[in-house]
């Protein structure tokens, strides 16, 4: 069965590449059929509800199963921002550098202990015509670190974010750990049932 991955996030679709090794699929990114200029408009009010959106429109464009997720990073010292705007956060034209600068000014002087923070992955996946979508929830708890440290693994807030339990940031661990413990790991693995029930094995 083919799976398309609706997301134009080249880091991301590689992870996903990795997390449903398992999976009776064969992955497809929105280049593979023509949709990566194709924009959704992220208006839900939560994870899950972009998820599904995202899901359900890559669907009905391709005509294949298709899965999507969104992901929030919430920072409790900041009331949850940037929450489900993560990708976004600071405004349209910064770059992902610029935004997590942007993080750290907010919280600088914080300990670390003020620091607590957690990543929060909703993968959805669409069939065409279908309108009921299954959605699964993976979470991380860490904490934002003093300053950006940079590593050879990671994109997006790898850099800055430190898994409760260890003393170094997703860029600095490596891919195969992060996946153990990530919240699109823990999500991935939730949904692999399902995939295998869609492909008929």
């Amino acid at each position: 069965m083919d799976l398309l991955i609706g997301t134009g996030n080249a880091g991301k679709l590689a992870e996903y590449r990795v997390l449903l090794a398992e999976a009776p699929v064969d992955l497809l990114g929105l280049q593979d059929v023509g949709l990566l200029d194709m924009e959704v408009d992220e208006d839900g009010a939560t994870l899950a509800d972009n998820a599904q959106l995202k899901a359900r429109t890559y669907a009905r464009a391709s005509g294949l199963v298709t899965l999507a997720d969104d992901t929030g990073l919430m920072v409790d010292a900041l009331g949850g921002a940037p929450g489900i705007h993560a990708a976004r956060y600071g405004g349209p034209g910064l770059t992902m550098a610029e935004r997590r600068q942007k993080l750290l000014d907010a919280l600088a002087g914080l300990p670390d202990a003020q620091r607590a923070a957690r990543f929060m992955c909703v993968i959805a996946v669409a069939v065409p015509g279908d309108e009921a979508v299954v959605t699964v929830e993976g979470v991380c708890e860490g904490r934002i670190a003093q300053q950006e440290m940079p590593g050879e693994h990671g994109f997006g807030y790898d850099s800055i974010f430190i898994p409760q339990g260890y003393t170094l940031p997703w860029s600095r661990i490596s891919p195969e750990e992060k996946h153990r413990i990530s919240h699109r790991g823990r999500a991935a693995r939730q949904i692999l049932p399902v995939l295998r029930r869609l492909a008929g094995g």
